[in-house]
């Protein structure tokens, strides 16, 4: 009996040792149901908070804006969430040297004598252009029909989509449907260094690129999309579309014109001007004025502040100075119809009085605008009914659309 006392001991010291490693552990160290890190991921290693605040943007908002997965090449340009500016600072310093975009490569130096050939050796009636900086796969239904559209309204347009991700065998694949028929359509890579190079936005380049200023909370790609927009068209000339948008009309006779979001009321002025549409001669001072703006009030942190504000402030400014020759379009010209009430448009008519404000809307429409801005945050996800305002105007503005009540949703 004496023997089994050493043994019995032994076990009881183990057991206790199990006990207190695993029984009585910190409850903190695996995260539950509701940890922004799931289980199965390895938790950092660092104590660094940009590090940290990384993993999380990385873990639960890989769905930014709606689309899921970012691309590699997009993924450094989204900021780490509620990072102060001094983190902001650190992180994007850390992250330049993956920033492809900012960089002047093999491919994008291609760009110049890839636009060039297109609108050269294609007679073009109007030379278009769209800007597209996420991943080649979300480029889906909506955007096809936006491109679909404009050369069904424009027959004779060239349309350069300036994309890093489109101009890949995936994009040929997606664009493939639009390209079979005969559209003068090209994706390209684009070069930011080329586009600005002599411009006043060359400045703020290399400020960003010296790594101590400030890219701001809002993902850097989409103030990068401000900033090509302005740099495209004041280089070459032409029309900037955003994706969003069906075109109704040709608008290839239109020059040096932009178009007012909304008007005041009282005064019956505009109150506000939109840069998702823009039409301007190469070289056209205003767009320079444009540019020099971008680059002197830069603010990445104040969603509107380098596009649609940007635009309004320099024009209020400016005012009808000679010389900058530029056209303002009433609402109805691009943005018919707002963003609280187009969800509307999605909608069949239950009523006879529904049914004939429908048809006197594509009456209206047909008349009086060039497209029609469908404000993709707020109808992303809205199904497109038969018989809507938007399935009559789909269906009489598009060529290769098929299954209509499908075509723009996610």
């Amino acid at each position: 009996m004496q023997a089994r006392k050493p043994l019995f001991a032994i076990y009881a010291i183990a057991v206790l040792v199990l006990y207190l490693l695993f029984i009585e552990s910190p409850k903190s160290v695996v995260p539950d149901n509701n940890s922004p890190f799931k289980r199965n991921l390895p938790l950092s290693r660092t104590d660094d908070p940009v590090a940290m605040s990384t993993r999380i943007v990385k873990v639960v908002d890989s769905d930014h804006d709606g689309k899921k997965d970012l691309d590699p090449l997009l993924d450094p340009l989204v900021p780490p969430r509620k990072a102060s500016k001094i983190e902001r600072i650190d992180w994007f310093r850390r992250k330049l040297p993956d920033m492809e975009i900012l960089k002047s490569t093999s491919k994008s130096k291609r760009f110049h004598s890839r636009v060039f050939e297109l609108y050269n050796n294609n007679n073009c009636s109007a030379q278009f252009f769209m800007v597209w900086l996420s991943p080649a796969k979300s480029f889906g239904p909506r955007e096809m029909l936006a491109v679909d559209t404009l050369f069904t309204t424009n027959p004779g347009a060239c349309l350069a989509i300036l994309s890093n991700s489109l101009d890949s065998c995936r994009g040929d694949t997606i664009l493939k449907p639009l390209l079979d028929r005969g559209f003068n359509l090209i994706a390209v890579t684009f070069d930011i260094p080329f586009l600005v190079k002599n411009t006043p936005a060359e400045a703020w380049l290399k400020r960003l690129k010296s790594g101590r200023m400030d890219p701001g909370s809002i993902p850097l790609f989409m103030n990068l999309s401000d900033l090509t927009r302005l740099a495209v068209l004041y280089k070459y000339g032409g029309v900037y579309l955003d994706t969003d948008i069906i075109f109704l009309n040709d608008i290839t006779r239109l020059r040096n014109a932009i178009g007012a979001q909304s008007i005041d009321p009282k005064t019956k002025t505009w109150s506000r001007l939109n840069n998702a549409v823009m039409v301007f001669d190469i070289y056209h001072p205003l767009m320079r004025e444009f540019l020099h703006e971008y680059s002197t009030t830069f603010d990445g942190n104040i969603w509107g502040h380098n596009s649609p504000y940007l635009v309004s402030r320099v024009i209020t400014r400016l005012g009808n100075k000679p010389g900058y020759n530029v056209t303002i379009l009433p609402p109805n010209a691009f943005y018919p119809v707002n963003w609280i009430k187009i969800p509307k448009l999605f909608k069949k008519p239950a009523t006879t009085r529904e049914a004939q404000w429908v048809e006197k809307t594509l009456q209206d429409m047909s008349k009086g605008s060039y497209m029609i801005h469908l404000w993709n945050k707020v109808t992303r996800k809205i199904k497109i009914e038969e018989g809507s305002v938007m399935y009559n105007l789909i269906s009489t503005h598009c060529t290769v659309c098929r299954n209509i009540t499908n075509s723009h949703t996610v």
